[in-house]
């Protein structure tokens, strides 16, 4: 289960609220809108994008890419590991078939615990989730890729629009009407273009790098998890295992009275 990332959407918000108000309050919105260089800047980079790219790697990728950067697992790395002690102990007293009717959100951990209760051995499992996150990991990597290359191919295209703006104005110099249409589209695809770049595209290619990291390592954690619940493993050497896959500040910070449900926990 995965929550809204309320920073990603704050920041969109925030940024599109103040470059709106600051140029409201010096003019009117309407002199902003220019259609011929808008068509430019997304239409140049959209095809860009498309040669870049496979076909299908954008529409698969674009919509993994952009649900990763606008949610977040609900669940901390901490929680697996309380969970994974819990079934564990459940495993170890009531057999692996027991863990098929304990409530898991995760997706990825509840396919995992599938394949205990199927009896498939532990070199199977290993590959199936080793596969599984593999692929995901693909996806989200393949969606940075894109966010990244939009945010290249937008400022060059609003530099490919101001000259296009500049010819057409030098080529209409008898023509005072034509030379501010000219201009606009020179200016104005410039400023589409670094406002696609700098307040959409590379902020979400980063965070999606960030949580490409951050979801490999809570993948890795939770295969820990089912390998240890697969082996029934004891809860002490359980926590010997899968507590290094914490960061160094959520470390001894979980008690054997969470592993019964207690949920007590220092600090």
């Amino acid at each position: 289960m995965r929550n809204i990332d309320f920073a990603t959407l704050a920041g969109l918000i925030i940024g599109v609220t103040v470059v709106t108000l600051a140029i409201y309050t010096q003019s009117d919105l309407r002199i902003f809108v220019n259609i011929p260089g808008l068509l430019i800047v997304l239409g140049g980079t959209f095809a860009a994008t498309l040669i870049k790219f496979p076909l299908r790697g954008v529409f698969v990728a674009m919509p993994v890419g952009l649900r990763a950067a606008f949610t977040n697992d609900r669940e901390r790395p901490r929680d697996y590991i309380d969970q994974a002690i819990r079934m564990s102990k459940i495993a170890r007293k009531s057999g692996l078939l027991s863990l098929e009717k304990v409530p898991i959100r995760n997706l990825f951990f509840r396919k995992g615990i599938q394949l205990c209760v199927d009896g498939r051995n532990l070199d199977f499992i290993r590959k199936i989730l080793t596969q599984d996150m593999a692929m995901s990991i693909q996806r989200e990597e393949t969606g940075a890729r894109i966010f990244s290359a939009i945010g290249e191919s937008a400022p060059a295209f609003g530099m490919f629009g101001t000259l296009v703006g500049l010819v057409q104005m030098l080529s209409s110099m008898t023509d005072p009407t034509a030379i501010g249409r000219g201009m606009a589209v020179a200016l104005l695809t410039t400023l589409y273009g670094i406002l696609i770049a700098q307040l959409i595209a590379l902020p979400i290619a980063d965070k999606l790098e960030a949580k490409s990291r951050t979801e490999r390592a809570t993948r890795s954690l939770i295969i820990e998890c089912v390998f240890q619940i697969q082996q029934r493993q004891n809860p002490t050497a359980m926590q010997d295992v899968l507590e290094p896959y914490l960061p160094e500040k959520q470390r001894h910070i979980v008690t054997r009275d969470s592993w019964t449900g207690g949920g007590n926990r220092k600090g």
